[in-house]
């Protein structure tokens, strides 16, 4: 029986895959049931977005696996990844896959459990902390807000090089909501260019989050017309996501943060 100061345990069978979310990248975030999966594996496979803190985590006999991949370079293809947890399954290991963030938001989760699955073998999810609710939370920001922000729209900006996003900018675009755009620095000029084109106000507020969580975080605040602009400095490497809409405005009752810096549009 555990009590309420007690961590019940939480074992992994062998064969077993876990696709487990190490949130944004600060440690701190993690679950209490994902960093219990993380010391049970014995095989850990791991994204180039999962911050060193949570690899920290890691036991040391724990054998580690990249299988980082950002834009526009691959380390691992998305099939070499699916057959690599397959055999460490059949091995009869018990294997975490970790994923930056939520493994069900842009993670390709379903990818790997439909390729796992159809081999016969197990695989469950431990959910993680999105990057868009913690960008939120740094920038004091509220996704949705009464009166202003009905909903969340999140879409990823991920596309080939030199081929146009295939979005419904005219949905995007409409009033009322939160639009949060994951990997969208190298696309920030056609998404501002499309979301006015199609009627979003060139005033609506936006926020920048570069390496959201980490001791390196940055927030920037500006407008949508100078989406470009704004991320023009953000190097190729930091993983930066987009939060575009009203309610994510700074408020005269907050006290901006010393990181944040405000974009000269404003």
């Amino acid at each position: 029986m555990t009590g309420p100061n007690r961590i019940a345990p939480c074992l992994i069978t062998q064969g077993e895959v876990w696709l487990v979310g190490a949130g944004p990248g600060d440690p701190d975030l993690l679950t209490r049931k994902a960093e219990r999966l993380i010391a049970a594996a014995d095989v850990v496979f791991y994204d180039a977005l999962v911050g060193p803190g949570v690899l920290d985590l890691i036991p040391p006999g724990t054998q580690r696996v990249s299988v980082g991949k950002r834009s526009g370079r691959h380390s691992k293809a998305q099939g070499s990844i699916n057959d690599l947890l397959l055999a460490a399954a059949k091995a009869g290991k018990r294997v975490v896959r970790l994923k930056g963030g939520d493994p069900s938001v842009f993670g390709r989760s379903a990818e790997e459990m439909d390729h796992l699955s159809a081999e016969g073998i197990p695989v469950r999810i431990c959910p993680g902390v999105t990057t868009a609710s913690a960008a939120a939370a740094s920038g004091l920001a509220s996704l949705t807000l009464r009166g202003v922000a009905r909903g969340v729209t999140f879409v990823t900006a991920h596309f080939k090089v030199g081929e146009p996003l295939r979005l419904d900018w005219e949905t995007l675009a409409r009033p009322g909501g939160t639009l949060g755009v994951y990997m969208g620095r190298a696309a920030a000029g056609e998404i501002s260019r499309s979301l006015i084109a199609a009627g979003r106000d060139p005033d609506t507020p936006v926020l920048i989050a570069v390496n959201v969580s980490l001791p390196n975080e940055l927030l920037i605040r500006g407008k949508l017309s100078a989406l470009a602009f704004l991320v023009a400095t953000i190097s190729d490497d930091d993983p930066t996501l987009l939060l575009i809409g009203e309610a994510v405005a700074a408020r005269p009752s907050r006290v901006s943060a010393a990181k944040d810096m405000v974009g000269a549009a404003d």
